[in-house]
């Protein structure tokens, strides 16, 4: 674990260039390097992207701090690989597109696909809800994701702007759930990280529900062509039996960014496979990606 300084403040506006280094932070050169940036507070994806980024031989470092080291030059291609608060410091200074489904992507889907009542609301209403919901923010993680008894819990105008997006969600007990990454319209790689709400990771072919998950996932992705970008991480869900109902349902859990976004037992070769795509030089995007681009801060140092 490499100890980080504090990120930087940001607002919006501004430019960028791009660079690269090698592994070791000496410089590459030529039009054609390209390195992997991952973020300070590295995670055991992180350091699986970083070993399989090296062993195809592509250049693969840590940053140091929430920056962009001195020694990468404005010669190559950089990706990321990190939280929000690490691509928000150094995203739009390395000139990078960073690929996200919408915020209310998840509003958009068709109720079959769902299982639940989904909206998206401004914090001020959310406040005002008097029932109990599953709330997130769509965005980052400005509070707790949770069951809240209603939205009386949620952060005070104080703390966030009365515009701010929420979800508000139904409440479903998932009996299992499973991580997506996604290249291209289609399952690239896979695999379970929960079981009753408990962390339980394991390759998809070791469960016994990977057919069922497999037909959902081709289901959900032909429904919400062209809703999202050609690299993201979709979640899904087996929702668990309610009393003697019918037969457990499946369902969309939530869309995440592949670059900011846990592997758990997924190939590391397919996941950077999505990672590369998902954020990469802005100069290598799709046209039909654009639209899904973060919209990324201006650095104040």
């Amino acid at each position: 674990m490499t100890t980080s300084p504090a990120a930087p403040t940001t607002t919006t506006g501004g430019t960028a260039t791009t660079g690269a280094a090698n592994a070791t932070g000496a410089t590459t050169t030529g039009p054609a390097a390209r390195l992997l940036l991952l973020a300070p507070r590295i995670n055991e994806t992180g350091l699986q992207l970083r070993t399989t980024a090296q062993r195809r031989g592509l250049a693969a470092r840590t940053a140091p701090g929430y920056r962009v080291p001195e020694d990468v030059p404005a010669t190559a291609a950089v990706h990321l690989y990190g939280g929000p608060l690490f691509a928000d410091a150094v995203g739009r200074e390395l000139g990078l597109a960073l690929l996200d489904a919408a915020p209310d992507w998840l509003t958009t889907l068709p109720a079959g696909l769902t299982g639940r009542r989904i909206e998206c609301l401004p914090l001020a209403d959310a406040r005002r809800l008097r029932r109990p919901a599953f709330l997130k923010p769509p965005v980052d993680k400005l509070f707790p994701a949770r069951i809240y008894p209603d939205g009386s819990g949620l952060p005070g105008p104080d703390a966030l702007d009365d515009d701010t997006l929420v979800l508000v969600s139904d409440i479903v007990t998932f009996a299992r759930e499973y991580r997506l990454f996604v290249l291209d319209g289609a399952v690239h790689a896979a695999s379970r990280y929960a079981v009753d709400g408990a962390l339980s990771v394991a390759p998809l072919d070791a469960d016994p529900y990977r057919e069922q998950a497999l037909a959902f996932a081709a289901e959900v992705l032909a429904g919400c062509a062209g809703s999202l970008p050609s690299a993201v991480v979709v979640d899904i869900g087996r929702l668990a039996r309610s009393g003697a109902g019918p037969a457990p349902s499946w369902s969309v859990v939530e869309a995440n960014p592949a670059w900011a976004s846990g592997g758990y037992a997924c190939d590391p070769d397919a996941v950077l496979d999505v990672v590369l795509r998902a954020a990469g030089p802005a100069g290598d995007l799709r046209d039909a990606d654009r639209r899904f681009c973060r919209d990324l801060p201006q650095v104040v140092r």
